[in-house]
């Protein structure tokens, strides 16, 4: 298993007249298998959030904060091991690394979903929810390190934004697919299982269309086919570094890396302070039903498709590369939508799902765009470790903040506090951003 996983040699160049056909080939296979292999990751992460209002109404012995721990723990240990696996990843396959965390998370969702003795203890909750969380680490740094190694300086802004609606699909077809589980089985565990289903049969796929560098496939580097190169690229560039080297040389000096990836800790608790409470929020507290907050889920999700694509276009093209401006844009509307969804009390359902639109059509901007200023901001090598870096940010004080921390808000301040917060993370995340104002990813090419 191991041997599997280390990095593929290189093999001989193939012929020149070759090069163009096979690198156009090769490059929309593994950007397909890295775009539905991270969607499936994200039908396997969430299946907790959509069964709290079953959990509370079968085990009404938790609160909503105890549930809530169960994603923090989820969330906790997703940021050490997006951050952690990042640099394993760097030194990996991820034609073979990234498949094998997404049915490792099928294997524990199943668990979730057939054996119901899991809900009598708190406590084993929230170890399954922290083993998937760890093994969900698995799937954002191999997908990273794909997309600098086949896409360069000049194209990554437009790649990265497309491959990030891989989120977005993943996100609003776990609802989806849970609804389509529930009604064909009777069950509300079908949440997690027939999730889990669907899942291994991507994983499969990924494996199939994935592969790991251009030159293990007989093909040039990057910079070399497009001729982009970073203004210090050389050949140290395509060796593989030391852990040593990664963290010391490349992530823990780099004091831009860090502002952004304090942002991305407020961007994550606004991202999942609203998703993860979605079906929470309008079923317990507004009335409406599973269907009508799956609605509301699916929306927020795929209005986050045109935006995070938009979002990228602008970073690339309005703002030449510069993507802090971009994510100071998106984040405004933002928050102007957070604001809208908090003031409708008891309102149309019709106003809380243009509120949720509105969010997710400009959070996911930003979201994509600190992971991809991470990829800029250090060599290919170890672009796995830094994009983990900010991640680990992202979940550990910001998504986990949102588990426990939303649903100690509502038990104590009400929605109220919730909206509150979440604004506050807004105007936090502009701030931490607007530090690398003057970061641009550069080329040698003008």
């Amino acid at each position: 298993m191991i041997s599997i996983l280390k990095p593929s040699p290189h093999v001989e160049r193939l012929p020149a007249g070759r090069i163009d056909s096979e690198y156009s080939r090769l490059r929309r296979r593994v950007f397909a298998g890295i775009f539905i292999g991270y969607a499936g990751y994200y039908l396997v992460r969430k299946n907790f959030s959509l069964a709290i209002p079953d959990i509370l109404q079968h085990y009404p012995q938790y609160t909503k904060a105890e549930l809530g721990t169960a994603m923090t723990g989820l969330s906790i240990a997703y940021g050490f091991s997006k951050f952690l696996m990042g640099s394993v990843s760097d030194k990996s396959n991820p034609r073979f690394f990234m498949p094998l965390g997404l049915l490792l998370a099928c294997a524990i969702l199943a668990v979730f979903g057939l054996v119901r003795e899991v809900y009598a203890s708190l406590t084993l909750m929230i170890t399954l929810q922290t083993l998937n969380g760890w093994v969900n680490g698995m799937g954002w740094a191999p997908c990273g390190k794909t997309m600098v190694h086949w896409f360069s300086t000049r194209e990554r802004g437009r790649a990265v934004s497309v491959w990030n609606v891989a989120h977005n699909v993943g996100g609003a077809l776990v609802a989806v697919i849970a609804l389509w589980g529930v009604m064909i089985f009777g069950d509300w565990g079908a949440k997690f299982y027939f999730n889990a289903l669907v899942a291994a049969a991507i994983a499969l796929l990924a494996l199939v269309l994935m592969r790991d560098t251009p030159q293990s496939c007989g093909l040039p580097p990057i910079e070399e086919h497009k001729n982009d190169y970073p203004p210090d690229y050389s050949h140290e560039h395509e060796r593989t570094f030391t852990f040593r080297e990664i963290f010391f040389g490349h992530v823990f000096n780099n004091k831009l890396l860090w502002a952004i990836a304090v942002a991305n800790a407020f961007v994550y608790f606004v991202r999942y302070g609203v998703v993860d409470w979605i079906p929470t929020y309008m079923q317990t507290a507004k009335n409406f039903s599973f269907k009508e907050s799956t609605a509301a889920w699916v929306c927020f999700e795929w209005a986050a498709v045109p935006g995070t694509i938009l979002c990228g276009w602008v970073s690339d093209k309005v703002f030449r590369s510069r993507r802090a401006p971009a994510t100071i844009l998106f984040m405004i509307p933002t928050l102007l939508g957070l604001v809208v969804y908090g003031l409708n009390r008891q309102g149309p359902l019709w106003v809380d799902i243009a509120a949720l639109i509105t969010i997710g059509f400009f959070i996911y901007g930003p979201v994509m765009l600190i992971g991809l200023q991470a990829l800029d901001m250090v060599p290919k090598k170890a672009a796995g470790t830094a994009a983990g870096f900010t991640g680990f940010f992202g979940y550990v004080f910001g998504s986990a903040i949102a588990g426990t921390g939303v649903g100690w808000l509502a038990d104590h301040w009400g929605w109220s506090g919730v909206i509150a917060a979440m604004c506050a993370c807004c105007l936090l995340a502009i701030v931490f951003s607007a530090l690398t104002l003057h970061h641009r990813a550069e080329s040698s090419r003008a």
